[in-house]
């Protein structure tokens, strides 16, 4: 054996095996008192070492786990039952950035590697050259599995997933009551949307127990409708310390709940099959918080802006319906102004008439006689005829008058807000109204409405004889 170990390290160290191999004693002849130098019994034993156990697999914990700069891990690996032994290992860097997990100490991995001896200081190391957690790769395995049974029935869709309503009033939180997670969302809520109350739904978050507290919790919450939005919470941790939401219960539940929810589970690289069920996904906690209720500051602001528009919307109404108005009047104009220019013209026609019959005058009377005559009469009848339709058109003008119309005995009715009241079925009874009369206003109040109770037909008002009925109307026998 001493004779293969030597030659296997003579070899190893070509070519300038001779050199070694002559410090060694290499072609002297063996003696009992040969003593192997330093570096090649190290070299000899790690070969050795090598060649005798070639690729190992091991289970352990992991303890003392350091990343270098270079990229480089350095940890020791023990036994879970606290067993003295230990033994050093290195997962380079090559081999380090195909992992799926975070090493930590205190997991419980399983490592695949060779045996080596580290030659500057002596000592056994393990090259790891995969690195497993004991459990993830059979639990990440159930995970796609349930993942792509859950997503062939639609629980993933995105056309099934519901608006969060904008302004909630009240929230409903799922965690545990001394979790972190539920610090971190009361933490946020105080800060953001103080006027937003929580109702706290406690149940377990991990453990065998806790999917079946989830869904108890989802029930509770359902059957109560004292919230508009439910928070599912809980911090960060490993597979095994989320599985609970990837409990098939519990995302069924979540997919079924009538209350719109939003999922914060663990850190923004964790996902669960409850947050793809969920209707919406924070990456933490303290994300779901915020997604859920907007920020009273923010709000304000919004107001405010909302405001202002909305006054300079009512500015621009009121100065359009007075322009409005103002344009009306002016084409209405009054009727001593109408009155005025009917007058200019009859004026006028006078003048050009006497015009007329000036110059008629100056022609022989013999002749133009019979001619003056009819032109006299021509114009006394147009004059007629005009001084008629004045006196018919100064009558409407007059009749049209608001105020010789309220002069009459009318009122108008307007109702609170200054509009007229043109129908009785516009008004209800203890509605307040407003009666214009040719002398002044009076305020009233409806006591009582008869629908097609008004005039129903022409009033009579021609006179009869004093006490006797008028025209169209009938006495008693």
């Amino acid at each position: 054996m001493r004779e293969a170990l030597e030659s296997r390290a003579c070899g190893l160290l070509d070519p300038s095996a001779m050199r070694v191999c002559g410090r060694l004693g290499a072609g002297m002849p063996r003696s009992e008192g040969f003593a192997w130098g330093v570096s090649a019994l190290l070299l000899a034993v790690g070969d050795s070492l090598s060649a005798r156990f070639g690729a190992v697999a091991v289970r352990g914990e992991l303890s003392g786990f350091v990343r270098a700069s270079s990229g480089h891990c350095y940890f020791s690996l023990k036994d879970a039952d606290g067993a003295p032994g230990l033994i050093r290992c290195a997962l380079f860097r090559r081999a380090a950035a195909l992992l799926d997990f975070a090493p930590a100490d205190g997991q419980q991995v399983e490592l695949r590697g060779r045996l080596s001896l580290y030659e500057p200081r002596g000592e056994l190391q393990l090259v790891a050259e995969s690195l497993q957690r004991l459990g993830a790769g059979n639990l990440y395995e159930e995970f796609l599995r349930l993942r792509a049974k859950l997503a062939a029935q639609g629980l993933f869709d995105e056309g099934r997933r519901r608006p969060i309503p904008r302004h909630p009033r009240t929230l409903g939180v799922i965690t545990s009551p001394g979790a972190a997670a539920l610090r971190d969302v009361a933490t946020a809520l105080a800060r953001r949307s103080p006027q937003v109350r929580v109702v706290l739904y406690p149940t377990l978050v991990q453990g065998p127990q806790a999917p079946g507290e989830i869904v108890a919790a989802l029930v509770t919450a359902a059957q109560r409708k004292e919230v508009d939005v439910l928070l599912l919470v809980r911090g960060g941790g490993s597979l095994e310390d989320l599985w609970a939401f990837n409990d098939e219960r519990v995302v069924r539940a979540v997919a079924a709940s009538p209350i719109p929810l939003i999922c914060g589970v663990g850190h923004e690289t964790d996902v669960t099959l409850a947050d793809l069920a969920a209707d919406l996904r924070a990456a933490t906690p303290t994300a779901a918080a915020e997604l859920a209720a907007p920020a009273r500051d923010e709000l304000a602001i919004t107001l405010d802006r909302l405001q202002q528009r909305m006054q300079r919307g009512l500015s621009r109404q009121f100065d359009r319906e007075a322009q409005r108005l103002d344009v009306l009047a002016h084409r209405a104009g009054k009727p001593a102004a109408r009155l005025q220019g009917e007058w200019l013209r009859l004026e006028g026609l006078q003048r050009r008439l006497a015009r007329a019959l000036g110059q008629a005058s100056q022609a022989p009377r013999a002749a133009l006689a019979p001619l003056a005559h009819r032109l006299q009469a021509a114009g006394a009848h147009a004059l007629a005829r005009r001084r008629d339709a004045f006196d018919a058109l100064a009558a409407r003008l007059q009749a049209a008058h608001p105020a010789h119309v309220l002069s009459r005995g009318f009122a108008w009715v307007l109702d609170a807000q200054g509009q007229p009241v043109m129908r009785a079925d516009a008004l209800q009874p203890g509605q307040a109204v407003q009666a214009v009369f040719a002398d002044g206003r009076a305020d009233a109040q409806v006591t009582k409405v008869q629908a097609g109770a008004g005039l129903a037909a022409p009033i009579d008002l021609s006179p009869g004889p004093k006490g006797s009925p008028g025209r169209g109307s009938s006495s008693a026998a």
